[in-house]
């Protein structure tokens, strides 16, 4: 039995993540599905005071909570989760088995997602919303999606290792972008290393609703 913590994209919450957390507990594991600070149901706190940080502490309290000492922990990030993820591992590497990039942001040490997208997608981070401190969704995002906070996108990521400490480490792939995908340059920076597994699937962003069985088969490979 593996702890899967399931991290969501920008503007989502923990339900994007709730057919999938389903059918993990199915087969019998444990699901940690963590909604971040000044998102969804958690948007009234302190969203102008939200950095990237922020969202790595959340998910460490939230391990710390609910997971055993042994667990084996597979951290899943979609999207901004990615960085999220990343982060999280570099703090407790000891409790890390594996992670997994879903359509994700792989970042390095001192890079920030700003750094690692492309334009067009850097254009939607600067069009904040009234408070000046939140990106606002996107109008085809789940009606309880939520303006997501500036600074957790131009915050650097700082690490004192590298990802190749973790014997597991995946990205997912999402074909169906409508243009360039803003993650493409992290799937460019994976692609090629033997040290990772890498999947294409043929569904857009939200890999969750497009390629649930696909995802969940990819999640429940044991190598």
């Amino acid at each position: 039995m593996a702890t899967y913590v399931l991290i969501p994209g920008m503007c989502h919450g923990a339900w994007c993540f709730d057919d999938l957390a389903a059918a993990l507990r199915t087969e019998g594991h444990r699901v940690l599905a963590v909604t971040l600070t000044g998102v969804a149901e958690r948007a009234h706190l302190l969203p102008g005071g939200v950095n990237l940080d922020t969202h790595i502490t959340d998910v460490l309290a939230a391990i710390d909570a609910d997971a055993g000492d042994d667990d084996a922990l597979v951290l899943v990030g979609h999207s901004y989760g990615g960085a999220v993820i990343t982060g999280v591992a570099d703090r407790i590497p000891h409790r890390v088995d594996a992670l997994v990039f879903l359509d994700a942001l792989v970042l390095h040490d001192g890079e920030s997602c700003w750094d690692m997208v492309n334009d067009e997608e850097r254009q939607w981070y600067v069009k904040v919303d009234g408070t000046g401190f939140g990106v606002p969704p996107m109008p085809f995002f789940d009606d309880r999606a939520t303006a997501h906070p500036l600074a957790t996108v131009l915050q650097p990521l700082r690490l004192d290792g590298d990802l190749n400490r973790f014997r597991r480490r995946v990205f997912v792939y999402a074909l169906g972008w409508p243009g360039d995908s803003p993650l493409r340059p992290s799937y460019e920076r994976v692609r090629d290393d033997p040290s990772w597994v890498v999947h294409e699937l043929d569904g857009k962003h939200n890999l969750m609703r497009d390629n649930p069985d696909d995802l969940l088969r990819i999640l429940l490979t044991p190598t």
